[in-house]
């Protein structure tokens, strides 16, 4: 019997007695989905999964997402590495507030993120709920966004110019495979506050980096009030922390929570391997 424990956070549960490894039931898919929509952030701990379980395990709840900005590995087209070596000494990566790749017409529902190496310390993964954030906006700040589209785009971080690009000589030796492109430069716009795609509740959707600005609004005014809702949308009160083990899967819907790494194992190893699931057609 299926296992679902709420963690002792704004969001989150731990999911026992299941194997990842092995085919699941549509039941058991139908009954991982009603938490995942419950909870945002699921916990899948002690699972031995190679990367063709993984994608499997992702085609359980929709298509696979479409990954513009990072090489997959090479043994699976849909599993990207998020790597870091020990020695490495490039700026960390997806330390921002973000939901995944909001640049998108249609960005991915959900993000599927696998241990393998993990360090002894640090690397906490942040996650901050977003329906709650909507739900306790006080009513100064909520009638400035409450009809504001926000415009996204990829430039400032994936492009040739970005602050991924191997033009800048901090990032000499990224260990991750980063692929930037002039495509990066397209803008997509999206309402800041957004009903969920399957229940309906509504949650702020930002990103630290993608928004460029509000649609109508000075540059200067747009940038002000994206620090404000930036700080608010990471208050404490909002967020869960998120320690890793090595064999844990973490599944999450980028429509409910925002993410955000953080770093203090320098010295250490660390890879995870990521996949993306977009809505079924």
């Amino acid at each position: 019997m299926l296992i679902v424990d709420p963690i002792d956070a704004p969001c989150g549960a731990t999911v026992r007695n299941i194997d990842l490894a092995s085919s699941i039931s549509a039941e058991i898919v139908a009954e991982l989905r009603q938490a995942w929509l419950q909870y945002h952030v699921l916990v899948f701990p002690n699972q031995m999964l190679s990367p063709t379980d993984i994608e499997r395990f992702t085609l359980s709840f929709g298509n696979f997402g479409d990954d513009p900005f990072f090489s997959p590995i090479e043994e699976n087209s849909h599993i990207a590495a998020i790597r870091r070596d020990a020695n490495e000494t490039t700026p960390l990566f997806a330390e921002n507030w973000h939901t995944d790749w909001s640049f998108q017409a249609k960005p991915p529902i959900g993000t599927c993120l696998y241990g393998i190496k993990i360090p002894p310390v640090g690397g906490d993964t942040l996650f901050s709920n977003q329906h709650k954030a909507y739900d306790e906006l006080p009513a100064a700040l909520k009638k400035k966004i409450e009809h504001l589209t926000a415009i996204h785009s990829a430039e400032s971080a994936y492009s040739p110019d970005g602050v991924y690009s191997d033009r800048h000589e901090k990032n000499a030796g990224r260990s991750m495979n980063i692929v930037v492109s002039d495509e990066a430069r397209r803008t997509q716009s999206h309402p800041f506050i957004r009903p969920h795609t399957e229940t309906g509740a509504l949650a702020l959707y930002s990103t630290a980096g993608y928004i460029q600005g509000f649609a109508g609004m000075e540059e200067e005014e747009s940038r002000e009030l994206l620090k404000e809702l930036y700080q608010y949308q990471g208050s404490p009160e909002f967020v869960y922390r998120h320690s890793w083990q090595a064999n844990m899967l973490v599944m999450w819907d980028n429509r409910s929570v925002l993410h955000k790494a953080t770093g203090g194992y320098d010295g250490y190893d660390r890879l995870l391997h990521r996949t993306t699931i977009s809505q079924f057609d």
